[in-house]
């Protein structure tokens, strides 16, 4: 039987890829992620979270970067991310210090191509007050900004706990319940002595959980078993961030044992590489030595791996998708998103591969992907970015990067003694090691 000409004339207009011997997988979904600070890359080499705060967060950057800094740094970020087969990011985006640098990040985000959960940050700077950022996020909610677009809007906000109910509800619960049906909330969620607390147990008391909008809690380095519940019987979800809370010091003792409400995320992509196959690496190698060690430790020999490498693809995935609600993201099946990455299966680090996600979590690395694809639109084809004047954007780039690298090596590193003023705990010196012999402690003139 032959096809009608009509779609006989369709298929021939449409392009050809051949992927005999390659490996087709979902994109990758990042749940938290700080897109603006692309211009600090590599300042944070050896930093630690206490520093972080102090030096590189929201509230000391403020000022630091023009409005088309923030542009130009997010935009760069992005195509970082989608160079590397991140399709979906939820981003954190705390560049809300103004009328001017709120609409840059958003801006670049639409002009990315990327599929953003771009999340306006409500925070206490002296320059913006609450009032007018309440009326920025009207405004944006309110226009046809993001009408057909990739990008969808949601709100990050850290200030759940520890403040009142009554200053919560006042700030922000009319606009999350009431107003707008946001795509998703985010927030920092630290506990233990970090004093960041927004836990599932506090975003439950103000009726946040039970509700249509996914809730995703950053890190959760110090979940408590009530809070686990929670997330469970709300389906709500957390983001692990690896290679941040390694970096930084945050912490996850418990988070493998949340796992099946839980995504991935990069967070500070200026320290580390921006790729999730990393992360779901990283992570997965993690929670194994975690589990293997429960059972050395009682003297006994592990007979098994704890965890399959199909689960660290389903959490840089799938549970992304479902982290946001949104069962059409991080899989391929009819009714999805084309949201999609092609990889060389005849490259020299894939070659011979049989298993294809142990190929990809294990065996691959961003110089592998030939092809990105965002809502069925190629925004990388033949190992390139499909940016027009792409390298015009990088030396916009660079320009920025350069100014504000230069700015912040001259500013003084914060002396770090007494008490942490986000709970009073004490700060305390970690040992150093050193790889060479003698009484030196690593650092030097070469090391930021």
């Amino acid at each position: 039987m032959s096809l009608p000409t009509a779609m006989m004339e369709h298929y021939q207009t449409v392009p050809i890829i051949d992927t005999t011997g390659d490996i087709i997988t979902p994109g990758f979904i990042d749940t938290h992620r700080h897109s603006w600070q692309t211009a600090f890359k590599t300042l944070g080499a050896n930093t630690s979270l206490a520093e972080y705060f102090e030096r590189y967060g929201e509230f000391v950057v403020n000022g630091g970067y023009s409005a088309d800094d923030v542009y130009i740094s997010q935009l760069a970020g992005l195509y970082e991310a989608l160079n590397a087969g991140v399709t979906t990011i939820v981003d954190h985006a705390h560049h809300t210090w103004s009328n001017a640098t709120t609409d840059a990040g958003l801006d670049a985000s639409i002009d990315s191509g990327a599929r953003v959960f771009w999340c306006y940050t409500f925070h206490n700077v002296s320059n913006f007050s609450h009032a007018e950022q309440v009326a920025k996020f009207k405004g944006i909610a309110d226009s046809d900004r993001l009408s057909g677009k990739a990008t969808n809007l949601g709100i990050a906000y850290d200030g759940f706990h520890p403040v009142s109910v009554e200053q919560t509800e006042e700030r922000l619960l009319a606009i999350l319940n009431r107003e707008y049906n946001v795509s998703a909330i985010t927030t920092h969620s630290l506990q233990g002595v970090w004093g960041v607390i927004n836990s599932p147990e506090s975003l439950h008391n103000l009726g946040i959980l039970n509700t249509s909008i996914p809730v995703i809690f950053s890190h959760a380095s110090f979940l408590t078993p009530e809070g686990a519940q929670l997330l469970r019987s709300t389906d709500q979800y957390v983001s692990i961030t690896p290679e941040s809370e390694m970096h930084y010091g945050h912490d996850h003792p418990h988070n493998h044992l949340i796992q099946d409400q839980a995504a991935l995320g990069i967070d500070t992509h200026f320290t580390y590489s921006t790729d999730l196959v990393s992360q779901a690496r990283l992570w997965l190698q993690y929670a194994r030595l975690t589990l293997y060690r429960w059972v050395l430790e009682n003297w006994h020999v592990p007979s098994n791996n704890p965890m399959s490498v199909n689960q660290a693809f389903m959490l840089a995935t799938r549970n992304g998708g479902l982290a946001l609600r949104r069962p059409d993201l991080g899989v391929i099946a009819k009714g999805a998103k084309a949201d999609i990455v092609l990889w060389d299966g005849m490259s020299p680090g894939m070659l011979g591969w049989d298993e294809p996600i142990a190929a990809v979590i294990l065996h691959s690395n961003v110089g592998d992907i030939k092809h990105v694809l965002v809502d069925g639109k190629f925004v990388k084809r033949d190992r390139k970015l499909t940016v027009e004047n792409y390298s015009s954007i990088q030396q916009r780039f660079l320009v920025t990067a350069r100014k504000v690298q230069a700015e912040w090596k001259k500013r003084p590193y914060p002396v770090l003694e007494g008490k942490y003023p986000l709970s009073n705990y004490r700060y305390e010196q970690v040992p150093y090691v050193d790889t060479v012999r003698g009484d030196g402690n690593g650092y030097g003139n070469q090391y930021l």
